[in-house]
C-alpha cells in the first residue's frame, strides 16, 4: 500500500473499483432514480419499466420498494442476483481501475445543479447507533425494522449500486470544489440526460496521485482534531454525515458485520470488500443542494382522529388555507410556534403548534403519528418527497396528508453534534426526481 493509499485509509475513505457499461450510447435507460423514491406510485415504475424494455438498466439490478410488501419478495431478488451476474459474464459491464468520480448534476427544472466526488467509505469507521461518535455517521433514527427486507437483497448480491449521498462541511470549499474548477483536463466517463425530469448528469475520472493527494490533504485538514473542536466543541470527530440512503448504508454495514462474524478465522478479511460502501459525498455547503422537508400521509386516518390525537400533546390553532401554495408558503416561518400543513379530500389547512412536544417539528408529529399507528392497526403512514405528491394521495379518500418544513442545512453538522440525530425522516436533499439516479455499480463478492 502507498503512503497516499494509507492516507486515504486513516480518512476512511478509498478510491473504488467500478463497473459502467460497456455501451455507454444507453446510458439514459441505464440509470433510475433511487429505489426509495415513489414508494406509493406504482404507475411511476411501471413508466421506468416502458422507458427501459430490453435494454440493460439498473432498473434489473435494484428492488423499487413500492414493491417490497408483495407475495413471493425472494424471485425478484433471485431474479436481481442472476441478472447481476449475467450483466457481468457478458461483459455488459465495464471494469475501471481505481478512482473516484467527481459528478455534475443539474436538477430537472434546468436550474442549479450539484457537484459530488463518488468513493467507497470504510464501513469499519460507521456506527448508525443514536449515541454514535463514529468519523462516520446517521444523522436521522435508523429503523431497525428496515434493514432486514434490504439485507436480504444485499446478502447475496455480487453488485452494489448506490444512492447514498454523505456530506461533508467544508465551507471554504476545498475537496469538491478544486475538481469542479478542473473538469476540461479530467476524462470524461459519462454526459446524458437522465429519464423522467431527472435532470442532466456527467461523470469525469480522477486517478492521477498529485489530485488525489489534493483530495486527502483537503480532507485532512477537515479532520484536524484541534480545528474540529475550536468549531463543534467536541473531540468525537465526525468527518462524514449521512444525507440521503440512511438505510441502505447500515444495511451495508449490517451485511460486513455478519460477514466478519461468520469468516472470522480468514486471515485476509479486512480487504473483503464488502468492507467497503460506494457513496457520493457531498459538500453540504453547494448552493446546489437543497434541504427539502419529507412529509407524511397517513392512510385509513381521518382528519378528526388525527386533531384529537395532536391535541393530547400539544395545545394548537388550525386554519383553514385556501390553496396548497398558501400551506407550504405559512411554514417558512417557524417562530413564535412550529407549524405543519395538512389536507385531506376537503379541507387544506395549517397548524399551530404552541406547546411542542419535541425540540424540532418533525419530532413533535412523528409522535402523534405513532401512537395514531399504535392504537389502529389499520392506519399506516409513508414518507413523501414532494408537495404535489404528498397532496395527491393526502386528498384521497380515508387519507390526510401532512406537510412539514424544511431544516436550515447550515446549522446541520452542528446539530448532530450536539444533539446526535434527527427524528427520523426529517429531511430530504431535493424532490424525488432529483435524487441519485444508480449509475456506478461495484464488486462486494470476491
Amino acid at each position: 500500500m502507498t503512503n497516499l493509499e494509507k492516507r486515504l485509509d486513516k480518512l476512511g475513505i478509498r478510491m473504488p473499483e467500478v463497473y459502467l457499461p460497456a455501451d455507454n450510447g444507453k446510458m439514459q435507460d441505464w440509470a433510475v432514480v433511487a429505489c426509495d423514491q415513489y414508494t406509493s406510485d406504482t404507475g411511476y415504475w411501471e413508466d421506468v419499466q416502458k422507458i427501459v424494455g430490453d435494454s440493460p438498466s439498473t432498473l434489473n439490478l435494484i428492488y423499487p420498494e413500492c414493491y417490497l410488501g408483495e407475495d413471493n419478495p425472494e424471485n425478484r431478488i433471485k431474479k436481481i442476483n442472476e441478472t447481476m451476474e449475467s450483466y457481468l459474464e457478458k461483459e455488459i459491464l465495464k471494469r475501471y481501475a481505481p478512482a473516484f468520480y467527481l459528478v455534475k448534476r443539474q436538477n430537472g427544472k434546468g436550474g442549479d445543479y450539484r457537484w459530488g466526488l463518488v468513493a467507497a467509505l470504510d464501513l469499519e469507521k460507521y456506527d448508525y447507533s443514536k449515541d454514535s461518535k463514529s468519523l462516520i455517521r446517521a444523522t436521522e433514527g435508523t429503523i431497525e425494522d428496515r434493514i432486514p427486507p434490504r439485507k436480504r437483497i444485499r446478502i447475496d448480491a455480487s453488485l452494489e449500486l448506490p444512492h447514498i449521498l454523505v456530506l461533508i462541511d467544508d465551507p471554504d470549499r476545498t475537496v469538491i470544489e478544486p475538481l469542479a474548477a478542473k473538469t476540461s483536463e479530467l476524462q470524461e466517463i459519462y454526459n446524458f440526460e437522465l429519464m423522467k425530469n431527472g435532470g442532466h448528469i456527467e461523470g469525469y475520472r480522477i486517478d492521477d496521485p498529485e489530485t488525489v493527494a489534493s483530495i486527502a490533504a483537503a480532507l485532512e485538514k477537515l479532520a484536524d482534531i484541534d480545528a474540529f473542536k475550536n468549531k463543534y466543541g467536541s473531540t468525537d470527530l465526525l468527518l462524514y454525515a449521512m444525507g440521503d440512503g440512511n438505510h441502505s448504508l447500515a444495511t451495508a454495514k449490517s451485511v460486513w458485520e455478519e460477514i466478519k462474524e461468520t469468516n472470522s478465522s480468514d486471515p485476509d478479511l479486512m480487504n473483503h470488500p464488502a468492507r467497503w460502501a460506494l457513496v457520493e459525498l457531498e459538500n453540504i455547503h453547494d448552493e446546489g443542494i437543497v434541504f427539502e422537508p419529507i412529509h407524511r400521509v397517513i392512510f385509513n386516518c381521518s382528519r378528526e382522529r388525527f386533531f384529537n390525537e395532536l391535541k393530547k400533546y400539544s395545545s394548537c390553532r388550525i386554519r383553514e388555507k385556501s390553496s396548497l401554495q398558501e400551506v407550504t408558503a405559512s411554514l417558512e416561518n417557524q417562530k413564535p410556534y412550529q407549524k405543519i400543513g395538512y389536507c385531506d379530500e376537503s379541507v387544506l389547512g395549517t397548524i399551530d403548534i404552541e406547546s411542542p412536544a419535541a425540540t424540532i417539528t418533525a419530532g413533535s408529529i412523528q409522535r402523534v403519528i405513532d401512537s395514531i399507528l399504535t392504537e389502529d392497526k389499520n392506519a399506516s403512514v409513508d414518507y413523501i418527497h414532494g408537495e404535489e405528491e404528498t397532496g395527491k394521495l393526502g386528498r384521497q379518500k380515508g387519507n390526510i396528508g401532512i406537510f412539514l418544513p424544511a431544516i436550515d442545512k447550515h446549522s446541520f453538522f452542528q446539530t448532530i453534534v450536539k444533539d446526535k440525530t434527527f427524528p427520523r425522516k426529517t429531511f430530504s436533499m431535493g424532490e424525488a426526481n432529483e435524487k441519485r439516479y444508480y449509475i456506478e455499480c461495484r464488486k462486494i463478492v470476491r
